[in-house]
C-alpha cells in the first residue's frame, strides 16, 4: 500500500483528487493511504441535515458524497484517506470499518488511552472521566437477536476522539477516518458532531496525552496499512 503524505492541504481540492483517482484507477492501481491535515471547515454527509449545522460562522461548509452527518476538521487533527480496492481486498464495507476502527484502537493504545466502540454509531469514544479503563462499555455493540431493533446509541460518559466517513464507487473506498490529536474543539460545540445533539468531542490533548501530530500520524498511518491487507 502506498502511503502519501499530503501535508496541510484544503479540503475541496483533497477530495477532488480522491475522486478522479478512484475513478481513474483500474484493477491492477495499487491502493494508497493520503495522510494530511485540513484548515478549518465543516463537511457535511450526503444525507447531511440542515439543522446540525447550528452556528458555523466564518468556518466554510462544503458538502461531500461520503456517508454520515457534519463534522469538523482543522488543524491538529490526523486525516487518512484509505483509496482501497474492496473487491481486491477480498472483504465488504462492514470489515473494512470494523478494520478501521480497529487501526484506531491500537494507535490509543500505544498511548496508553483505551477506545471503545459505541452500538449504532461508527467512530471511537474514550471515557472521559478514566480514558485508560479497559471496563466494557455497557453500550458497547452486541449481538442482536433477529429481528430486534437497533439500539440508540448512548454515549453517557464518553467523548468522541475518532470520526469516521467513507464512501464506495466501484468496489474502491475514498474518505476516511480522523483522530483528534491537539485542536481547537471549539467548532465542534457549533455543529451536533455527526448529527448526535450534545455529543462531547475531545483530543488526545485534552486527556493528558501529550502527543505530536507526526508521531500520531505515522503511528496511524502502520496501524491502517496493516489491519487493511487483504
Amino acid at each position: 500500500m502506498m502511503l502519501r503524505a499530503l501535508g496541510r492541504v484544503d479540503y475541496a481540492p483533497t477530495f477532488a483528487a480522491m475522486q478522479a483517482f478512484t475513478e481513474a484507477r483500474t484493477p491492477e492501481t495499487p491502493d494508497e493511504l493520503w495522510v494530511c491535515e485540513h484548515p478549518p471547515v465543516f463537511t457535511q454527509g450526503i444525507a447531511g441535515r440542515q439543522d446540525h449545522l447550528l452556528a458555523p460562522g466564518d468556518i466554510p461548509v462544503i458538502k461531500t458524497n461520503r456517508g454520515g452527518q457534519v463534522t469538523f476538521h482543522g488543524p491538529g487533527q490526523v486525516v487518512i484517506y484509505p483509496l482501497v480496492d474492496l473487491q481486491r481486498a477480498g472483504y465488504f464495507v462492514k470489515e473494512y470499518v470494523y478494520r478501521i476502527e480497529a487501526a484506531v484502537i491500537r494507535t490509543l493504545d500505544h498511548f496508553g488511552v483505551t477506545g471503545h466502540r459505541v452500538a449504532g454509531a461508527p467512530g471511537i469514544y474514550v471515557r472521559l472521566d478514566d480514558p485508560a479503563s479497559h471496563a466494557l462499555l455497557p453500550q458497547r455493540p452486541q449481538k442482536r437477536v433477529a429481528g430486534q431493533p437497533a439500539p440508540e446509541p448512548d454515549f453517557t460518559g464518553l467523548g468522541k476522539i475518532a470520526a469516521l466517513g467513507i464512501k464506495v464507487s466501484r468496489h474502491c473506498t475514498y474518505h476516511g477516518v480522523s483522530l483528534n490529536v491537539a485542536m481547537d474543539l471549539q467548532p465542534f460545540q457549533r455543529i451536533n458532531p455527526c448529527g448526535y445533539v450534545g455529543l462531547q468531542t475531545v483530543d488526545l490533548s485534552t486527556i493528558g496525552v501529550a502527543a505530536s501530530w507526526d508521531e500520531v500520524a505515522q503511528l496511524l498511518s502502520e496501524k491502517l496499512a496493516t489491519a487493511l491487507l487483504p
